[in-house]
C-alpha cells in the first residue's frame, strides 16, 4: 500500500479515537430521585456541536427524545419537562458514539444538606443505631454523599459517586440530621425523596460561598485576589507562618541532647511557651501543626502521699503518647482518640508536694494536644484528685508535612468550589443546614456572612430556594456566659437574625445538646424539628414548627414583662429537676447580669431579682452551655435564647483574613 495512504489511514484512526464521548456529570446515576414538579435540568459534556438526544420515561413508555447541540466548549443541557411523583424511571443519553442509560430513577423531593461535623455525623454514631438500622428499610427514600475535595476553582464535576437505597445495611453511613429530617417528610409526604449531603467537618462558612459572593461584601472584597494559583502554592504560605512562628517563639528546633533534657524534673522550661489545655494547640497558637511537641506542667499539691501508686489522665491524646513524672517514663502508647485514658503510676514516682510532669507528643495527623473533658485531666491517688486542666508550657520538637496545611478553612471559596458549584443547576426543594461551631470566634461577623452563603447559593442556582438550618446546641466550648462574654451565644443570635431572609426557618435544639461533647447523638429530634419548618413552610401544613421567640419587653416596677411570639399551646417550664424557671438574667446601668426569677402569665413571663432593683435589660440562654435553659411552648418546643441589650459583644472585631 502506498504509504502516504497508509499514514493518511492512520491519521484517520487515531482522530476517530479522539471524538469524546457524551458524558453526564457524576451526580446523575442509577437510583438517583430527581425533583418533582419542576423543570428538570439534564446537562452534560460532548464534541463541540454534537447533537445529544434524552429521554427520561418508564420502561415502558413511548416518548420523543430531546435534543439539543453541545456547545462551543462542549456543554449542552435541557430542562426535562416537569413530573409528578412516581417511577421508577431511565434516563437514556445518546450521542454520536456511545449511549448512557440510569435505572431505578424515582421523582419526589429532593433535599440539599451542608455544614459540619454535625451535618457530615452518620446514622452509625447517633442514638440507638442498631434500633434504626434495623428499621431503616424505605427503598423510595435515597441518599448521596459528595466527596470532599478543596479547589481553588470552580469544579464542574464531581468524583463518581453512587445514590444509594436506604436499607439496614446502608443506613448507617448517612448523614443522621439529613436521614431522620426526610424520614420525617417521607412518613407525611409518601412520595420518594432524595438526599445529597455535601458536608465536611470542623469547616467554616466563608469555604462555602464563591468568589463572586466574597466580593460583593465589602469587608470580604478583595480577599479572593489574594488567593495564590494553586493548593501547593497555598500548602507553603501557611507552612511558612507556623515555621515563622516557631522560629519567633522559640528559636531553631532543638537538638538531640536538648530533647534529652525535656522530660527531667529539675530542667528550665522558664523560655518555654505556655498553653491552656485541654484544648488543640494545632487549632489555636500552632495552626495546622503535626509533628512533636512536648509539654510540661509542676504541680504543688501536699495532699499526694510520697511514693503511694496512682493514676494519671489527660483527657483525649491522639497518636504516640509519652509521659514522664519526675523524671520516670510512666508511658508509652498509642492511646485510643475517642475516649479518656487513664494510666498507672507505680510505687516511689509521686511525691508530696512538688510534681513535675512532662508529655512527649508525637501527632502524625488530625487534633494536637489533650482535648476532652477537663474532668479527666488529672492525677489521681488514695480517692485525691489533683487537677492538670490550666497552663502547660510546650516547646516543639520536630514538624512534619502531612500537606495538613491546605484544608477546607485554609481559604475562602474551596468548598463551593469543589462541593456545591459542580451540583449546579441540579433541581431540588430546598436545603438544611447544621454549622456554626467553626464560626463562634466570628459570630460578630456571622450576621453578615451566613445570610450572604445563602444568598449566594440562591443566586447562583436563580431561585429563592427554602433554607433551614440548625442553630447550636449547648456545649461547654468556653464556658462563655454573660459575665465573660459567649461566643456561642453570639452565634446563635447571628443565626436568629438571619430569620430575616425570607423562606428561611431555624430549629432550637440547646435542650438536646451535650455539655461536653460538640457532637450530641440525639439527631432524631433534629431532623423532627427541621421538619416541623418545612411542613410550615413549604408543604403548608397547619401545626406549629417553632419555640416561643421574643418580640418585646417592659418594664412593671422592679421587674421586667418579656413577651414572646410562637407560644402555641402555651407557656411551659421543661424541667424534672427544677420544676422552675431557669436562664433568665437581669441587669440594671451596671450592666452586671444576676440570675433571675421567672413566671409565666399567659404569654409573657415575668423576671425579676432581688440583686437588682431597677432592671433594664434581660437575657436568655446567654451561656455557651444553656442547656438548663427551660422555657418551652406546650408542644414540646424550646425557647430561642435572646438577650434585650447590645452590650459587651466580644467578637465585634474578630474578622475572617
Amino acid at each position: 500500500m502506498n504509504r502516504k495512504i497508509l499514514s493518511f489511514l492512520l491519521l484517520l484512526c487515531v482522530c476517530s479515537t479522539l471524538h469524546a464521548e457524551v458524558r453526564l456529570p457524576n451526580l446523575f446515576g442509577d437510583h438517583m430521585v430527581l425533583q418533582r414538579q419542576k423543570p428538570i435540568p439534564i446537562w452534560g459534556w460532548a464534541d463541540p456541536g454534537e447533537k445529544v438526544s434524552i429521554v427520561l420515561a418508564k420502561a415502558d413508555e413511548k416518548v420523543k427524545p430531546l435534543t439539543v447541540k453541545a456547545g462551543k466548549d462542549g456543554k449542552w443541557r435541557i430542562d426535562w419537562p416537569a413530573l409528578e411523583a412516581g417511577g421508577p424511571f431511565q434516563l437514556v443519553v445518546k450521542g454520536k458514539n456511545n449511549e448512557i442509560m440510569l435505572n431505578d430513577i424515582l421523582i419526589g423531593e429532593v433535599w440539599i444538606g451542608s455544614g459540619q461535623s454535625n451535618m457530615a455525623w452518620s446514622v452509625d454514631r447517633s442514638n440507638n443505631p442498631e434500633i434504626e438500622k434495623q428499621n431503616a428499610n424505605y427503598p423510595e427514600i435515597r441518599h448521596i454523599t459528595i466527596p470532599r475535595v478543596i479547589s481553588l476553582n470552580e469544579e464542574s464535576d464531581i468524583s463518581k459517586t453512587p445514590w444509594l437505597v436506604t436499607t439496614p445495611e446502608t443506613v448507617g453511613g448517612f448523614s443522621a440530621v439529613g436521614y431522620f429530617f426526610i424520614r420525617e417528610l417521607y412518613k407525611e409526604l409518601q412520595v420518594p425523596i432524595g438526599f445529597i449531603n455535601t458536608s465536611w467537618g470542623g469547616t467554616q462558612v466563608e469555604s462555602w460561598i464563591s468568589r463572586e459572593g466574597m466580593d460583593s461584601l465589602d469587608e470580604f472584597a478583595g480577599l479572593t485576589s489574594k488567593l495564590p494559583r494553586d493548593l501547593d502554592e497555598l500548602n507553603e504560605i501557611y507552612k511558612k507562618r507556623l515555621v515563622d512562628k516557631i522560629m519567633r517563639d522559640q528559636g531553631d528546633l532543638p537538638t538531640a541532647e536538648q530533647v534529652a533534657q525535656f522530660s527531667k524534673p529539675d530542667y528550665n522550661d522558664s523560655d518555654w511557651k505556655t498553653f491552656n489545655l485541654p484544648g488543640s494547640i494545632d487549632q489555636r497558637d500552632l495552626m495546622y501543626f503535626d509533628g512533636t511537641i512536648w509539654f510540661r506542667k509542676t504541680i504543688d499539691d501536699a495532699t499526694l502521699k510520697n511514693g503511694e501508686p496512682g493514676f494519671i489522665g489527660l483527657g483525649l491524646t491522639d497518636d504516640i503518647v509519652e509521659i514522664y513524672i519526675n523524671g520516670s517514663k510512666i508511658a508509652d502508647a498509642i492511646p485510643t482518640s475517642t475516649a479518656p485514658q487513664f494510666y498507672a503510676v507505680p510505687q516511689g514516682v509521686l511525691k508530696t508536694g512538688k510534681n513535675t510532669i512532662a508529655v512527649r507528643l508525637k501527632d502524625e495527623g488530625g487534633r494536637t494536644g489533650f482535648t476532652g473533658s477537663k474532668d479527666h485531666m488529672l492525677l489521681i491517688q488514695n480517692g485525691v484528685h489533683v487537677p492538670l486542666e490550666g497552663a502547660w508550657s510546650y516547646r516543639v520538637e520536630s514538624l512534619k508535612d502531612n500537606k495538613q496545611f491546605v484544608g477546607p478553612n485554609h481559604a475562602s471559596t474551596l468548598l463551593y468550589n469543589s462541593m456545591i458549584a459542580p451540583l449546579i443547576p441540579f433541581a431540588f426543594r430546598g436545603a438544611i443546614w447544621y454549622q456554626g461551631e467553626s464560626n463562634a470566634g466570628r459570630a460578630y461577623q456571622y450576621r453578615k456572612s451566613f445570610p450572604l452563603m445563602i444568598s449566594d447559593w440562591r443566586k447562583k442556582w436563580g431561585e429563592d430556594f427554602p433554607f433551614l438550618f440548625v442553630q447550636l446546641a449547648s456545649f461547654k466550648a468556653s464556658d462563655g456566659n454573660s459575665q465573660k462574654g459567649s461566643t456561642w451565644a453570639e452565634l446563635r443570635e447571628a443565626q436568629t437574625m438571619t430569620l430575616q431572609l425570607p423562606q428561611t426557618g431555624m430549629a432550637v435544639i440547646h435542650d438536646i445538646g451535650e455539655r461536653d461533647d460538640i457532637h450530641p447523638r440525639n439527631k432524631q429530634d433534629v431532623g423532627k424539628r427541621l421538619a416541623l419548618n418545612a411542613f410550615k413552610m413549604v408543604y403548608g401544613k397547619d401545626l406549629v414548627y417553632s419555640g416561643p421567640v421574643y418580640r418585646e419587653m417592659k418594664k412593671e416596677g422592679n421587674a421586667i414583662a418579656v413577651s414572646f411570639d410562637h407560644v402555641g399551646g402555651g407557656l411551659v417550664v421543661k424541667n424534672e429537676k427544677y420544676g422552675y424557671l431557669r436562664g433568665f438574667e437581669v441587669a440594671g446601668n451596671d450592666r452586671k447580669f444576676y440570675p433571675a426569677k421567672g413566671e409565666i402569665s399567659g404569654d409573657k413571663v415575668i423576671v425579676w431579682s432581688d440583686e437588682v432593683a431597677d432592671p433594664i435589660a434581660v437575657r436568655y440562654g446567654w451561656a455557651d452551655d444553656n442547656i438548663e435553659a427551660n422555657l418551652f411552648n406546650r408542644e414540646g418546643l424550646p425557647a430561642n435564647a435572646f438577650r434585650t441589650d447590645e452590650w459587651n459583644t466580644v467578637t465585634k472585631e474578630v474578622k475572617f483574613k
